[in-house]
């Protein structure tokens, strides 16, 4: 088996959203389904440390981590139409981002071969400059950058297969050629990007590549781009860590999408995605929690990645 990571904390419980399809709810399914089943005792549960005002900074503006501090303690419950807070959210926000962070550091030490993040708010919609999209801080950003500034690491590879394109996330290193982003997404859909011609500008183009899709599209579609499309890529780009920012609202049953994936589909992509890592960066594989809004569906999608995750080596 290998050595996997199962990171989460009490306190994104208390990021309080309630009436709204990102709450709570969601992550006490998943504790549910992985604490009944038979690979929780086969599971590492590293705690996660709070991210610094310094390691948001390096993919943030000061300015909005300060109003997103602010906001939370001063009791402002909207920072816009989608993205709800409360004071205990600004606590989890660090606690997400740091999550990535200390995940990063058990990777690359070796005290775990790969990790998933049971974390919320999530974060793939958060730009350099705003809240958005139930999103407060870019989680998988924040893990790329620390990484590459603590450890040391020349190329990061970002997969994002949540049902909506991670706006945030491409944005911070569309001209950036240490992170090599991809996305399989519905469109047209919320936010709107993702279109296929957006590759990168100035260095990093070529290092971002999209792969927009109508809907209905379920697993095999998904295998196939994985298997013929994107494997390639990565690869090509031959990354020294991988990260997944894992939304499992593309699944059939989720109220907010018109996808088709089912948990299975998601436990072989897994499968394909784990392959090539092993292959090119001795594993190295951090997933982090996205979207995903009905609570069954999400927890049996997520047993599924965990269960091929720790797999056997």
């Amino acid at each position: 088996m290998n050595k996997t990571g199962f990171i989460s904390h009490p306190q994104y419980l208390k990021h309080d959203t309630e009436p709204h399809p990102e709450n709570p709810g969601r992550l006490e399914a998943i504790q549910r389904k992985i604490e009944s089943s038979k690979i929780h005792p086969h599971l590492i549960f590293p705690e996660p440390r709070r991210a610094t005002d310094d390691e948001l900074a390096a993919n943030h503006d000061s300015g909005h981590i300060d109003h997103v501090r602010d906001s939370c303690q001063n009791g402002t419950r909207n920072l816009d139409g989608d993205t709800v807070i409360c004071p205990d959210s600004w606590d989890a926000a660090l606690l997400s981002a740091g999550a990535g962070i200390t995940a990063v550091d058990q990777i690359i030490t070796g005290q775990v071969d790969n990790a998933f993040t049971a974390v919320r708010p999530p974060g793939h919609h958060a730009e350099k400059d705003r809240a958005m999209g139930f999103c407060l801080f870019n989680n998988v950003a924040v893990a790329a950058r620390y990484a590459i500034k603590e450890h040391r690491l020349n190329r990061v590879f970002i997969f994002d297969w949540d049902v909506h394109h991670g706006n945030g996330t491409q944005n911070s290193f569309y001209s950036d050629p240490s992170v090599y982003y991809s996305s399989t997404h519905q469109y047209p859909f919320y936010p709107g990007t993702g279109n296929k011609d957006e590759t990168g500008t100035g260095d990093g183009l070529g290092s971002t590549l999209n792969f927009p899709l109508d809907a209905f599209n379920g697993d095999q579609t998904y295998l196939d781009i994985i298997e013929n499309k994107l494997i390639p890529e990565i690869q090509s780009y031959k990354p020294d860590l991988i990260i997944i920012s894992a939304g499992f609202d593309a699944h059939a049953d989720d109220p907010l999408g018109q996808m088709r994936v089912s948990s299975e589909g998601y436990g072989k992509m897994t499968a394909m995605i784990l392959k090539v890592a092993k292959e090119v960066c001795g594993g190295r594989l951090l997933s982090m929690l996205e979207g995903g809004y009905n609570h069954t569906a999400l927890a049996e999608s997520v047993h599924e990645h965990v269960n091929v995750l720790l797999g056997e080596s």
